[in-house]
């Protein structure tokens, strides 16, 4: 370091920003970089797909081309066999005759796989692996678009995949479109999930609702992933002075999307009709409390081991705050389409005797 930025803070302060300027192009030249190599991929797997290659050339065309590609362009490390099988079949799942693409993404005739594009090839190569077999475009676009909004690592990709996000998120029993102004209301929906998934408390029965709690905390990144976009946590067992007496909430966070507080109860009982009341209170007081006149209307969020969901909409009907009711699971999560497929206990002892 010069004896110039340690006295002088003008130079200092020039160097600083020509580091932060440098560290900024830099981003950006590698996210072009990806942008062109994805293209180039898809190119290949165009190619792949146009020249009917593997029949034209045989059952030992990946390797060839693998070995061929490696020797003309040997600074490239990208040209093994899987990857080429990945280029094809990445240019098949987003293939330019799916109409639904373009729909999806709202994107113009011009550009209509830009999109996919906008996220490295390791998540597409997860996403390959999840979705090529069943054709399922829209669900894989789905996680690209949650990538490129969340910012998503590829693990944490995998994590939602695996727990089915597509099938879990928007879908709690809310009364948000009756009690919030749009969009506010369908951007409150939309953080909601139903089931959540706590798999990673490492919880197994039997539990107290003290000790699931503790464990939430114990693990607040991840539940602060699970949870969704834009959460902040603030406090737990948040003391608020309401009259004579003291009440304490479960869980209090801030969403930063919707300029809101957010106040989550966690039950590890089945839900009851009460429990709506109890979470109203809380929400009103935070209103009164915390709130400003900058902040929206508190939220609330009811997490429960499971419910009756008719039960569950009377319930919300009946109170004036927008609340959300939703089921917790600490086991991976499973859609009912698939549960009907799987073995029963008896089944496998079966197997295994004959």
């Amino acid at each position: 370091m010069s004896k110039l930025i340690k006295t002088d803070v003008e130079y200092s302060r020039w160097i600083q920003e020509l580091k932060e300027r440098y560290r900024s192009s830099q981003i950006k030249a590698a996210a072009k970089v990806n942008r062109e190599m994805l293209r180039f991929y898809w190119s290949v797997g165009r190619d792949i797909v146009a020249r009917d290659a593997e029949n034209v050339y045989g059952s030992g065309f990946y390797k060839n081309l693998s070995q061929d590609l490696k020797e003309a362009i040997p600074e490239s490390n990208g040209f093994s066999r899987q990857n080429l099988q990945y280029m094809k079949k990445m240019y098949l799942l987003y293939n330019q005759n799916n109409e639904n693409c373009q729909q999806s993404v709202g994107i113009s005739e011009k550009e209509p796989y830009e999109v996919i594009f906008s996220i490295p090839w390791g998540h597409h190569c997860a996403l390959i692996d999840n979705y090529f077999e069943i054709g399922d475009t829209q669900t894989a676009l789905f996680y690209i678009n949650k990538t490129i909004e969340e910012g998503w690592s590829r693990s944490v990709l995998k994590t939602f995949i695996e727990t089915n996000l597509h099938l879990r998120q928007g879908k709690a029993l809310t009364s948000f479109s009756r009690l919030l102004p749009s969009p506010e209301s369908d951007l409150a929906q939309e953080l909601t999930k139903d089931p959540y998934i706590f798999d990673f408390t490492e919880m197994t029965e039997p539990y107290r609702e003290r000790e699931l709690k503790r464990a939430l905390m114990a693990n607040i990144s991840r539940f602060l992933l699970e949870l969704g976009s834009g959460f902040a946590y603030v406090g737990e067992e948040y003391r608020l002075k309401v009259g004579h007496t003291e009440q304490f909430i479960d869980l209090l966070f801030y969403n930063i999307k919707l300029h809101a507080y957010c106040v989550i109860e966690v039950k590890t009982a089945t839900f009851g009709a009460g429990d709506i009341g109890q979470l109203g209170t809380y929400m009103t007081a935070v209103n009164h409390i915390l709130k400003t006149d900058q902040d929206n209307s508190t939220i609330g969020l009811l997490i429960c081991k499971d419910k009756d969901n008719v039960l569950a909409q009377y319930a919300l009907e009946s109170s004036s705050q927008p609340i959300g009711v939703a089921e917790f699971q600490l086991t991976k999560f499973i859609p009912d389409e698939f549960k009907s497929s799987l073995p029963s206990i008896e089944d496998i002892e079966l197997e295994l005797k004959e």
